[in-house]
């Protein structure tokens, strides 16, 4: 029978147990412009796609969410706010549904860390692949994360639109496709000028930049890399599932971005699948080659880098699987007291 093999994850810098060949790194100019191989031309207008395979649901069957991503007898649970509504001067005319998880550990008085879950709706939702909030209050409670308040922000829309569900997550509905996926520093201005200083009416949050990560999946993942690689002094701890480094609005420009740029503080753990939306004649819109390519210009720059490559199609499946680990890693450098006499660093956090 066979069985998924978890990766080992510790503290290094760049991750050594991805098993997929370096792709092919082709220079591109710092604009959207199609790259395509030597032997062909790009035509003009959008790049043309042809028909892919549907996903085979076998190939995510073995990813399951562990113990530490479902509610735990003992463990102090955190509480949601109500929903709250953000305006926004970045894109004018929408607003962005935001939830804030707040550990059973939190205290007021104390600066506390802050994790951002892009396409919030469905990384909170239970039954989910993720159900990140769990994860929280299970490694918060023992001290394998630092205490912190996650952030569940969901795609902006306007009034009139639907708000983004776990079945629909709105790229056709909502402002989605927009602030996620362009290369460019505008959604890093919702989280950054929008976003914290609304947090920070109400919360006690670090003003520490190593102290703010922020996550998403797909076009989200896009979304989470640009808003560290264009504000690298407010975030720089990065988690991304299936990122859709393609040719959606020219993001599949980012490795030459990291390669022709200085390096930047930031920590980032990518996640892909091999059946990611592959595209059998126009690499720039094949997510899994164009997550490599990311994966091979942050190594070669010298990037505090982990990255582990499944089987799985385009989703959230294994990434909720190690969600955990991923979170263990990107958080390690939380303070520690080696003194054994200290009780309070041997003991379960509890609530306050």
């Amino acid at each position: 029978m066979n069985k998924l093999l978890a990766c080992p994850l510790g503290l290094i810098t760049v991750a050594t147990f991805a098993f997929a060949q370096p792709a092919t790194n082709p220079r591109a100019a710092n604009s959207p412009a199609v790259v395509v191989p030597p032997a062909a031309a790009a035509p003009p207008g959008p790049p043309a796609t042809s028909p892919r395979p549907p996903s085979n649901p076998l190939m995510d069957a073995y990813y399951k969410l562990g113990p530490d991503s479902q509610p735990t007898e003992g463990v102090p649970k955190g509480k949601f706010s109500e929903a709250k509504t953000l305006p926004s001067t970045v894109f004018p005319g929408t607003q962005h549904t935001y939830y804030v998880y707040v550990p059973a550990q939190y205290d007021p008085a104390k600066p506390t860390a802050v994790m951002i879950f892009n396409d919030g709706q469905a990384m909170m939702a239970v039954p989910g692949d993720v159900q990140a909030q769990n994860v929280l209050d299970n490694l918060i409670y023992r001290r394998e994360i630092p205490v912190m308040i996650g952030v569940f922000i969901n795609p902006g829309r306007r009034p009139d639109q639907p708000e983004p569900s776990p079945k629909d997550w709105g790229d056709k509905t909502t402002n989605r496709a927009d602030e996620y996926n362009p290369p460019t520093d505008k959604y890093a201005r919702v989280i950054v000028d929008e976003l914290m200083p609304a947090l920070k009416k109400e919360y006690n949050l670090s003003a520490d930049p190593d102290s703010h990560g922020i996550m998403g999946s797909s076009s989200g993942g896009c979304a989470a890399f640009a808003t560290a690689w264009f504000r690298p002094n407010d975030f720089r701890k990065v988690i991304t599932f299936v990122g859709s480094y393609t040719d959606i609005r020219g993001e599949y420009i980012y490795p030459e971005l990291v390669a022709e740029s200085e390096k930047k503080p930031i920590r980032i753990f990518l996640q892909d699948g091999r059946n990611d939306n592959r595209h059998p004649t126009n690499p720039n819109r094949d997510w899994f080659h164009q997550n490599v390519r990311l994966k091979d210009a942050l190594a070669k720059k010298g990037y505090e880098l982990n990255y582990t490559w499944g089987i799985g199609n385009h989703g959230q499946k294994q990434g909720g699987a190690i969600f955990p680990e991923m979170m263990r890693w990107l958080w390690r450098d939380q303070p520690v007291s080696t003194d054994p006499a200290d009780q309070e660093e041997r003991s379960f956090r509890k609530g306050l």
